[in-house]
Parts: C-alpha cells; sequence; structure tokens
C-alpha cells in the first residue's frame, strides 16, 4: 500500500491499529485527518489502548495533484471560503500555501432576476477585508496533502478502497480491497456524499432531489470583476459569479476571470450545455444582465444533479460521519464545504476533550456531542436555502412584489444587514 510520503511500507502482521481511521482525503477529510494528527503529535501521551500509529487517512482513488498555475486556466470547481473557515485552515498552517491564487472579495451582490430588489454586503461595513476568498478546490486539496506530507503520524493509503468494516467489540476492522487490514476504536467518514461507509455501517439518510443540475464552468468577462461575488435568483434557478484572480497580486483592471454556478432545472442545463460555446455566452450575459459587460469565452462545462441529504444520525459507537457524508446542501450559498470544516473542527474540539480524560475516541458521549453541537446548525442552513429556492421560484406578481420591497427594505437595515454578514463569515 502505497504512503504519500514514504512509498511501500511494510506492514507488521495482523491489523495495522490507529488512534482513528479517516476514510475519505477530499477537503474535509485531509483537514479533519490533519488536525487529529497535529494534535496527538502535541501530546503525545498516548491513551492505554494505544498499540501503533496515530491517523490512518484512506483515499479510494489515485490523487492527481495540479502540476503548475496558469494565469488564464482555473480549475472549474471552487470553493467559497467563509472568513471562519479560513481562519481555521490557518491554524493548521495550510492556508498560506494557496492563498497566492485565492481570491478574496470584499463585496456580494444579490438581485432578483425578476425584479428590482438588490442586497449589498460590504466588508467593510463590519470592519473587514473581505467577505470570504474563492479557492480553486484542486489547489486547496494540494495544500492539504502537502501539510500531511510533513506529519510523520499519518499515513495515507492511497488508492485504498475498503472492502467492508467489522465490529468487535469496541474495535472496528477495515479490510481494504487488497486484503490489508486496518483497526481503530474509531472510523470517520469522510467519503462523500455517496458514503459508502455510511450505507455499511446502516446510517438512515433523509433525502430529496431539488430538480436542479448545477452547470459549473470559468469564463471570460468584458469588464473586470471588482472581487465581487454576484448572485441571480431566477425563476428556474440561482447564478452565481464567484471571482477568480490568478495572483492576490493581480489587478483589479485586469481580473476578469469568473468562475459560475447555474442552477437548471435538469432539461434547460442539458440544453445549455449542449449549445456552442458563443450561444453559451450570449444566454449567460443575458442572464447576467450584463453586469460584466459580455461573456467572451467559457471553460469546459460540467454539469451534476443536485440532491439534499440529511443523516438522520452523524454517529453510532466508534463512527462519526463528516461533511457531505452526512448531510449535503443546496451550492445557492456556497456553504457545503464550509458546514463540512466546522463539523471536521467541532469533532476534533470533542475528541481533543475526550483525549485529556483519556476516554477512548470511539466513546458513543463523545461522539453525541459532536452531533448535538452540528446537527441543529446544519439543518438551519438546510431550511433557509430550501425555503430561498422556494421563495424565489415563485413567479405569481403579488410576491414578486413583496420579495422585491423585502430585499430592498433588507438593504437599507444596516445594523440586520451587518449581522447577517457576520453570520455568513461564520464569525457571529
Amino acid at each position: 500500500m502505497s504512503n504519500l510520503k514514504y512509498g511501500k511500507k511494510e506492514r507488521a502482521a495482523g491489523p495495522q491499529h490507529y488512534d482513528i481511521i479517516v476514510v475519505g482525503a477530499g477537503l474535509v477529510g485531509a483537514a479533519f485527518a490533519l488536525r487529529m494528527a497535529r494534535h496527538y503529535a502535541n501530546k503525545p501521551g498516548h491513551h492505554k489502548k494505544q498499540k501503533a500509529g496515530n491517523v490512518a487517512l484512506l483515499e479510494a482513488h489515485s490523487i492527481s495533484l495540479p502540476t503548475s498555475a496558469s494565469a488564464t486556466t482555473f480549475d472549474p470547481q471552487v470553493v467559497a471560503l467563509t472568513e471562519a473557515s479560513r481562519q481555521w485552515l490557518d491554524t493548521l498552517n495550510v492556508w498560506q500555501a494557496c492563498a497566492d491564487r485565492a481570491c478574496p472579495y470584499g463585496h456580494m451582490s444579490v438581485r432578483d432576476g425578476q425584479g428590482t430588489g438588490c442586497i449589498e454586503f460590504d466588508a467593510a461595513d463590519v470592519q473587514r477585508a473581505n467577505l470570504g476568498h474563492i479557492v480553486e478546490k484542486s489547489r486547496l486539496r494540494a495544500s492539504l496533502l502537502s501539510g500531511i506530507a510533513e506529519q510523520s503520524n499519518i499515513d495515507l493509503y492511497c488508492p485504498a478502497p475498503v472492502e467492508s468494516l467489522r465490529r468487535d467489540g469496541e474495535t472496528i476492522t477495515v479490510n481494504l480491497s487488497d486484503g490489508e487490514q486496518l483497526s481503530s476504536s474509531l472510523v470517520v467518514a469522510a467519503d462523500g456524499a455517496n458514503s459508502p461507509i455510511r450505507e455499511q455501517m446502516g446510517f438512515h439518510l433523509r433525502t430529496w432531489g431539488y430538480k436542479h443540475t448545477a452547470i459549473t464552468a470559468t469564463i471570460k468577462t468584458e469588464k473586470p470583476h471588482g472581487f465581487t461575488a454576484r448572485q441571480w435568483f431566477t425563476p428556474s434557478g440561482p447564478l452565481a459569479f464567484l471571482p477568480l484572480c490568478s495572483s492576490v497580486k493581480e489587478s483589479p483592471d485586469e481580473a476578469r476571470y469568473v468562475s459560475i454556478v447555474w442552477s437548471q432545472t435538469p432539461e434547460e442545463a442539458e440544453r445549455l450545455v449542449a449549445l456552442d460555446k458563443e450561444a453559451f455566452c450570449r444566454e449567460l450575459t443575458m442572464t447576467s444582465e450584463g453586469v460584466l459587460g459580455v461573456i467572451e469565452s467559457v471553460s469546459e462545462r460540467l454539469q451534476f444533479p443536485l440532491t439534499q441529504r440529511h443523516g438522520v444520525d452523524y454517529v453510532q459507537s466508534g463512527v462519526a460521519l463528516i461533511g457531505d457524508a452526512a448531510h449535503t446542501i443546496h451550492p445557492l450559498a456556497g456553504q457545503g464545504v464550509n458546514l463540512g470544516f466546522s463539523d471536521a473542527r467541532v469533532l476534533a474540539e470533542e475528541l481533543a476533550r475526550a483525549f485529556e480524560q483519556d476516554i477512548d475516541p470511539g466513546n458513543l458521549q463523545t461522539l453525541k456531542r459532536y452531533q448535538r453541537r452540528r446537527k441543529l446548525d446544519n439543518l438551519a442552513m438546510m431550511a433557509a436555502m430550501e425555503s430561498f429556492k422556494r421563495l424565489f421560484e415563485r413567479e405569481e406578481l403579488p410576491v414578486r412584489l413583496l420579495r422585491n420591497i423585502g430585499m430592498s427594505g433588507l438593504n437599507r437595515l444596516v445594523p440586520l444587514k451587518n449581522s447577517l454578514i457576520r453570520q455568513a463569515m461564520g464569525l457571529a
């Protein structure tokens, strides 16, 4: 089994034991694994059941990392990081490695595509330099994996599909597809929306489709984006413009690349993706009201269906779900990865508390404290996003009028609006 740092490693006979096994080396899983490895490195006194290692990080697929940064080529998948998420990544010492390609935005504009309603948010109103950062997913993942490579007490198994799990009292044995076995008192599933671990361990899930498909791409605009995030709500679905920059030193007059997330009905998404690039750019220019002038070019367009999922429980004895394995949400507010990072941070805090009391990591009461702290916040965000989606799908004239009056009124209520800004930044 390959290890990112050391290549082929000789393993002892029988299951290799770890304090924690993390399944899924995406953004949330990698960040959580790194946080826990740093904790164990700083607290070398192991609990009495410790046998061998600290953290095993399992990734089912081969990892492809970006080789070079281009001023005109961007990863089609980006994440919108809140200030709270950025600060947490900074504590992991991984932010600086990807900061140069992270595009800060200090302003956000939210518009009703069917009227004149508009809300403007500005970082200066809450005495902050930025509202958040748009980061290419591949760059952030590379930064996290570099941090993991420097950590001697993480073993990264990759590619390492999990074949099955077996519970033996307080120990869970993980059987890998190549026959190797690992064991731990805690398995953390960060293996995505279609989590095999969640399925194998019998977690129940509430699922409902949004009847939307998201189109993602990178575009070049006639006018500079001004380091502003923009969103339009239309009856057919929201459109987001997320600013990109090839360097934090890029001039405001030169920054003309934008990542889009355009949610549409599946039929309309198929039609839009089937258009040639020129026709797609024309439709996008119209939907965005020409606010950045003509859309000059578009990259390859990706599409994926949108489904909301939420675990009835996030935990059972010896197993915890984090990130998309526990919940998925509509991308209209860009909160998915931020909720996942909050899961990882809170679970790490609860495990650190258990460590100080010599409590086993897989202890159910410890894991339930994590669930209590995160479940309500996640449900509240999911409910808010569902309400926004339904509100802006309504086309009746009275609803549209009230919607526009409400948006314009909120825009004038500065204290309330600033409170919303702090909440959106994760700093409330």
